[in-house]
């Protein structure tokens, strides 16, 4: 199974809460929390294609253009599972997933998803019924391990084209 992972520029490693201004940009190697989530993508067979990110200010100085730009780049790289996330409770960056993952659902091959805590009820409240939303702790919260497993195992059911109606309803916002 092949992946993309959609990060802000704290995510990516690229930047810190004020560099919100980060372009645009991809990285062909695991970052962020992917690096975390090996162990649980070896269990489903998967692997990190690239990571795309971008500065929180990028994203909310022009969303829409943003969001077409990672689409192009989703259907360049033809990835099976877009993760568009942990955003933990970082709402700018919650907002930029769960956009983003709609997009590409509907604009691509891939399948996407977002991640975040319940910190972003707005968020939540505005994409639960549009897009599938695991819930991850907030940032330095409990449970962090056991939500990436399931955004894997979540990931895992879309590439087989599996009913994933049990894992939305055991893992994701309602």
């Amino acid at each position: 199974m092949k992946l993309i992972m959609i990060y802000d520029q704290i995510q990516s490693g690229l930047g810190t809460k004020d560099d919100t201004m980060v372009p645009l940009t991809g990285k062909k190697e695991t970052i962020g929390p992917a690096v975390m989530m090996e162990p649980f993508l070896k269990q489903v067979d998967g692997h990190i294609l690239a990571c795309l990110c971008c500065g929180n200010g990028t994203y909310l100085a022009d969303p829409e253009e943003v969001s077409r730009k990672l689409c192009a780049m989703v259907n360049k790289l033809q990835p099976d599972v877009v993760m568009c996330g942990p955003a933990f409770n970082y709402a700018d960056y919650a907002q930029m997933c769960a956009k983003v993952a709609c997009d590409i659902n509907a604009t691509t091959k891939a399948k996407a998803f977002a991640a975040m805590s319940v910190e972003n009820a707005d968020t939540i409240a505005a994409y639960k019924d549009k897009v599938s939303i695991v819930e991850t702790p907030k940032k330095g919260g409990l449970g962090l391990n056991d939500a990436l497993r399931n955004m894997c195992a979540l990931a895992r059911a879309l590439a087989d084209g599996a009913d994933t109606s049990e894992l939305i309803h055991e893992f994701c916002f309602r």
